[in-house]
């Protein structure tokens, strides 16, 4: 039989506690950590590589959305969401087929999660494939929650690289970025998530396009998904057939493949 390695992420010890036992009744279902935060679940997915994450979406500090904006494709598991929303915000997550179950914990749709899950895992879908819709999701139901949605204005690329800046839809508004606060971009479809100052901002873009508007003196692409500033590059790891891992200023660890690992090599030789 294949477990399926899972993690649960709830702020409240009962509720953890009640979804792990729920859990434990599932024969294909393993669960290899219980986490308290954000945090500890961007590090237990990084660490496990688990197949599944039970996500709660409320949580102090990084939330539910920041966690899974702040992981790349490579590591990215299949998510299901555990929340208090109503279902007029829920239907988002139904129109992008996100899975999610409401709270109070409803055992009926914890089933249905962990059977759609096993449907998901035994049919080889790849990871890398699993972020785009929960982009999606996300982004479609911040949109339901702002009173101003339909008339934020549309999403500017970016300032005049003199500027150095972004202009970008987040939740609703329009954010400025400063450019250099940027420690890293991370793509998903036609989405693209901005990791700045502990925050992380989503924009409608694709790399392509994004790599033409940052600033080339700061930022390489490593990775056909993600873009990197070089400044905040802390330290370089070689790994086996040309990778690297670089480790940014803010924590952060991020795989550099052998198609785009040139930046990291000059980068290398200047030190």
């Amino acid at each position: 039989m294949t477990l399926l390695k899972t993690i649960i992420v709830d702020d409240e010890p009962l509720a953890l506690g009640v979804l792990s036992a729920c859990l434990a009744e599932f024969p294909d279902i393993e669960v290899v950590a219980q986490c308290r935060n954000g945090r500890e679940a961007i590090e237990a997915t990084l660490r496990l590589q688990p197949d599944l994450m039970f996500l709660d979406i409320h949580m102090p500090g990084k939330n539910g959305f920041e966690v899974i904006k702040a992981l790349q494709n490579d590591v990215m598991p299949m998510v299901v969401f555990v929340t208090t929303y109503q279902q007029y915000a829920l239907d988002a997550f139904d129109l992008h087929a996100v899975d999610y179950i409401p709270k109070p914990l409803d055992e009926e749709r914890l089933a249905r999660a962990v059977g759609r899950a096993l449907e998901r895992f035994h049919s080889a879908q790849g990871r890398g494939e699993v972020k785009q819709p929960l982009i999606g999701a996300i982004d479609d139901l911040l949109q339901r929650l702002s009173d101003n949605a339909d008339s934020a204005p549309p999403v500017n690329s970016a300032h005049s690289l003199a500027d150095a800046k972004l202009v970008v839809r987040d939740a609703g508004s329009a954010r400025v970025i400063a450019q250099h606060t940027i420690d890293w971009v991370d793509a998903a479809g036609d989405y693209m998530c901005i990791h700045a100052d502990d925050e992380t901002h989503i924009m409608r873009s694709t790399v392509k396009e994004l790599v033409a508007a940052l600033d080339e003196r700061m930022f390489r692409r490593i990775h056909r998904s993600t873009i990197v500033n070089i400044d905040r590059i802390a330290s370089v790891q070689s790994l086996s057939k040309g990778d690297y891992l670089v480790l940014l200023q803010c924590g952060e660890q991020l795989k550099v493949s052998r198609s785009f690992n040139e930046p990291i090599k000059q980068l290398l030789k200047k030190v």
